[in-house]
């Protein structure tokens, strides 16, 4: 049918510019570009004009940008390299960060949860699991509870709810315990370092969050400042240990019983090497990079096997092909959502991400470069590709645009096009240098 009216070229090329998008946003609109004259200030004339109704595809078809790969493969591809190339430059410069951040001190940490009762797992002594059995490391069964009934799902939903708010409490003990250490009051602390860090969200099989983050010590400038002489990495590694001891949220009560959130003992803290891979020796900057933009990509779906979209109703898990585990959890947040004193909490709007609402990858004003500005860079890079002509004698320009959403994904015979196309260059995901 395309190929009869004469179209296939033309759709196969707004196609191909969505990077390999399978479900992009539809928009109906126009956008038009005009001339300024510099003298006068006057309209002139029209340097470039976009009708969605003369596209193609009859419409603006615009990258979905959803981070979770079984959303959006392609999408989720682009997110996790601009998450390593975010990463990278805060461990060893570049996008507008310094080069020198690679002398300041920085530790990779993972923060994990509590436990809520035994579940099925693989311990690392070579044990068999508490049910007697040596589990396969693709066993579906790791990291549900070895008796649903006596399990804390409560707790575990909660812990999730709150596991945000117990980072950025970690985050204000660990600048004191910093300047405890360096003999300084917190108040002259931000005069002498500051604390940059980027981390990310990971579910557990059990369905639990925990963090990974890179920890870096710099001047008070941030990463354009050298770090105090006393600033080392095994000063911050000490710091974390009792910042992460030391740090507890409260809770709320439900049906009088106290919820009180601390992080789970297991703590691992390892200093990042400048050097590249060393036989697995050492953990390195493209090691700390590649992991935490691995999990960038993954919700809960991927480790616990729920869902990956919001429900609107609970019927809805009679259809849905997920864990027993998973389904509980859900339930178990729906339920709680409920409850008026929950309300902030959202947990039925985050029953399928299990209660937790928080951003998966965050980062600190001075880490590094931002998302926005890898997307930002790369959109430059296309437009200039195809740009308008220049305005003549250094000239502004005006720009009208009106754009309404007017539906998402890909028709029957787009799909199929689309899946035999390249991506256009510039549009694969990788930001320009």
């Amino acid at each position: 049918m395309l190929a009869s009216l004469g179209t296939m070229p033309e759709l196969a090329g707004q196609l191909s510019g969505l990077g390999g998008c399978t479900h992009p946003v539809r928009l109906d609109g126009h956008r038009t570009e005009y001339e300024i004259d510099k003298a006068t200030g006057e309209i002139g004339r029209v340097l470039h004009h976009l009708d969605s109704a003369a596209l193609p595809a009859g419409q603006l078809l615009v990258r979905c940008n959803n981070r979770r790969a079984t959303r959006c493969p392609a999408c989720a591809e682009t997110y996790r390299r601009d998450t390593y190339h975010l990463i990278t430059a805060g461990l060893r410069g570049g996008k507008g960060t310094p080069e020198q951040v690679a002398t300041h001190p920085r530790v990779f940490a993972t923060f994990t949860a509590p436990g809520f009762g035994p579940v099925h797992n693989r311990p690392t002594s070579g044990r068999n699991c508490r049910c007697g059995i040596r589990h396969d490391e693709q066993d579906p069964g790791l990291g549900t509870p070895l008796d649903p009934d006596t399990y804390d799902y409560e707790a575990a939903v909660l812990w999730n709810a709150h596991a945000g708010a117990l980072w950025r409490r970690f985050s204000i003990y660990l600048r004191r315990e910093v300047a405890k250490r360096a003999g300084l009051t917190q108040r002259a602390f931000r005069h002498h370092a500051r604390i940059s860090f980027a981390k990310v969200a990971e579910y557990q099989k059990r369905g639990a969050v925990h963090f990974h983050a890179v920890i870096r010590l710099d001047g008070p400038e941030g990463g354009d400042a050298l770090p105090p002489t006393w600033a080392s990495a095994e000063l911050l590694t000490d710091a974390i240990r009792a910042a992460t001891a030391a740090a507890r949220i409260d809770g709320p009560e439900i049906d009088g019983r106290a919820h009180t959130f601390a992080f789970g003992r297991q703590l691992d803290v390892r200093a990042i090497r400048s050097a590249d891979f060393d036989g697995g020796q050492e953990l390195t900057e493209r090691a700390v990079a590649a992991y935490i933009a691995k999990y960038a990509t993954k919700g809960a779906e991927a480790a616990t096997g729920t869902l990956d979209r919001p429900i609107r109703l609970l019927a809805e898990l009679a259809h849905a092909r997920i864990s027993d585990h998973a389904r509980r959890m859900i339930r178990t947040a729906w339920s709680l959502g409920a409850r008026k004193e929950l309300e902030e909490l959202r947990l039925r709007a985050w029953a399928h991400m299990l209660g937790f609402r928080g951003h998966f990858s965050t980062k600190s004003r001075r880490y590094s470069t931002t998302l926005g500005a890898l997307r930002d860079a790369r959109a430059d890079w296309r437009r200039a590709q195809t740009a308008p002509p220049s305005p003549q004698d250094g000239g502004t320009t005006l720009v009208l645009a009106h754009w309404v959403f007017a539906g998402t994904g890909l028709s029957t015979a787009e799909t199929w096009l689309a899946s035999t196309l390249e991506p256009a260059p510039g549009t694969e995901g990788e930001p320009t240098k």
